[in-house]
């Protein structure tokens, strides 16, 4: 028998590293681009396109060639391979073939434009309006969900507010992680990376209801007389069948990230970072916090301060 809630302290510790991590991430950010995350040309317009490269050059040389040609605020990101996404304020179709033939004459390289779009201000202001409102939206969704689907719980709010709370705690990581590879590996964001947010919110919240699921059950068959060991029954219950979802889920987003192609690259990361957080905040967070609520331990909250008996 694993003792889960008698370790909830370290899981909160743990996540509030994490989280700490990525407040200060998304102001170092704000401090260095001016944006707490890089944002790509789905959100700021612009053009955004795929260069290949054979023989393969360094970003380093690319971006030195593009400030040279004018592109000095270009945003460059290695796919791998000889592949470069790039964004720029919008230029036609016909200045992106005439810069891929300067690049490739400077750099002694063939250069192919695999993909190429343009996106207008107007378009990339209201996507990314529209971005924030899904996840608004299914954020209040899920919760007013949680709190129908138990609602003959005592507290079903409880449940609903414990679940959004995970939930938020696993999309706030991912948006860090991506702030830290913005200022630190140039990854821009876009529309894609908004589908895998949401994608993340769908399983994160599909752990959750599993476990919680179980942890009803085993209420009201009074398995045992106290919440705690209730929860801590229902996780190791519950924790081979999350464990076997988020493994067969991790084989085949593995298998996409390795041998998909550049423009889902940074997609199948989110779900990649959003099959293994939602995992670990199932056990770790939305049902620990429920054992809080349930005995007012709000100390436990805290790090390095005493867990009550």
């Amino acid at each position: 028998m694993i003792d889960f809630v008698g370790k909830r302290q370290w899981f909160f510790l743990i996540s509030g590293i994490l989280v700490v991590i990525a407040i200060v991430s998304l102001v170092i950010s704000q401090i260095q681009i001016g944006s707490p995350l890089r944002l790509g040309t789905d959100f700021t317009g612009g053009t955004s396109m795929i260069l290949q490269f054979s023989p393969p050059v360094e970003q380093s040389q690319l971006r030195e060639e593009m400030a040279e040609l004018g592109y000095d605020k270009a945003t460059i990101q290695n796919a791998g391979e000889g592949n470069f996404i790039i964004h720029v304020r919008g230029i036609t179709s016909k200045d992106a073939r005439e810069l891929a033939e300067k690049l490739g004459a400077e750099l002694d390289s063939q250069v192919e434009i695999t993909d190429y779009y343009l996106v207008s201000g107007t378009v990339a202001a209201k996507t990314a309006r529209n971005a924030v409102i899904a996840i608004i939206i299914a954020a209040v969704a899920m919760m007013f969900y949680i709190v129908w689907a138990f609602r003959r719980m005592p507290s079903p709010f409880r449940w609903g507010t414990c679940a959004i709370i995970a939930l938020i705690h696993d999309v706030f990581i991912i948006v860090g992680i991506f702030s830290i590879l913005g200022w630190l590996a140039g990854v821009a964001i876009d529309a894609l990376f908004i589908t895998g947010l949401l994608a993340v919110v769908g399983y994160s919240i599909n752990n959750t209801v599993v476990v919680f699921d179980r942890i009803r059950e085993n209420v009201l068959r009074h398995i045992r007389p106290d919440f705690a060991e209730t929860v801590n029954d229902s996780l190791v219950e519950t924790l081979g069948r999350c464990l076997n979802t988020a493994l067969t889920t991790l084989f085949v987003l593995l298998a996409l990230f390795l041998f998909g192609g550049a423009t889902i690259h940074y997609f199948v990361l989110v779900l990649i970072l959003g099959v293994i957080i939602g995992t670990y905040s199932s056990v770790g967070i939305s049902s620990q916090l429920l054992v809080v609520w349930e005995k007012r331990e709000w100390r436990v909250l805290l790090p390095f301060t005493k867990r009550p008996a």
